[in-house]
C-alpha cells in the first residue's frame, strides 16, 4: 500500500470539492439577500418582528406546532396552497432572511401558516383557535402569558406583501 496517502487525499478531494461548490454557490446566490421594497419610496419586507412574537418562536417550537403546520407556500403546480388560500403568492427565499431559524416544517398535517396573520380576523380569533384545539388548552392555564406570545407570534406570520422575487397576486 505505497499509494495509501494519494489514495486518502483522492477520496477527500472527491467529496470536499463538490461540497464546498455546494456552499460556495448558495452563498453567491443567497449571501447578500436581505430586506428589500417593491419600488422606490416603498417600505422593506419583510418587516421585523415585535418582541412578543419573538417570544411566541420559542412558545411554537417548544409545543410542537412545527410537526404539523409548514410556513411555505407552495407555487402553482406543486401543491393548491395558493388556491386553498394560504397566502396570495408562493414563498420565496427572502421571506424568510430575518428568521435565525427557518421553520419550514416537514409535515402539513394543518393548514400552512406561512400568511396566516394576514389571514387570522383579530387576535381574539387567535386565541380561540388555539384554545380550542385540545391539546393547546394548557397555555391558558396561569396568566396565559405563553399563548399571549404564540398568538403574537402567529399574528406577525405575514406574506401580503411583494418582493422583487414574488409579485402580490391581487
Amino acid at each position: 500500500m505505497k499509494n495509501t496517502k494519494l489514495l486518502i487525499a483522492g477520496v477527500f478531494l472527491t467529496v470536499a470539492l463538490p461540497f464546498g461548490a455546494i456552499l460556495l454557490s448558495s452563498q453567491a446566490q443567497l449571501g447578500e439577500l436581505g430586506r428589500a421594497s417593491v419600488g422606490e419610496g416603498e417600505p422593506l419586507f419583510p418587516s421585523r418582528v415585535p418582541g412578543l412574537a419573538v417570544q411566541g418562536r420559542d412558545v411554537y417550537i417548544s409545543v410542537g406546532c412545527i410537526a404539523c403546520h409548514t410556513q411555505q407556500v407552495r407555487p402553482a403546480g406543486q401543491g393548491s396552497d395558493i388556491a386553498r388560500g394560504y397566502g396570495a403568492r408562493p414563498s420565496v427565499a427572502r421571506d424568510y432572511v430575518l428568521q435565525p431559524q427557518v421553520l419550514l416544517g416537514d409535515r402539513r398535517l394543518g393548514p400552512d401558516l406561512a400568511n396566516y396573520g394576514a389571514r387570522a380576523k383579530d387576535l381574539s380569533s387567535v386565541h380561540v383557535s388555539i384554545k380550542h384545539k385540545g391539546e393547546f388548552a394548557f397555555l391558558y392555564s396561569g396568566d396565559a402569558e405563553r399563548a399571549n406570545a404564540l398568538a403574537a407570534y402567529l399574528l406577525s406570520l405575514r406574506q401580503d406583501y411583494s418582493s422583487p422575487e414574488a409579485k402580490l397576486k391581487k
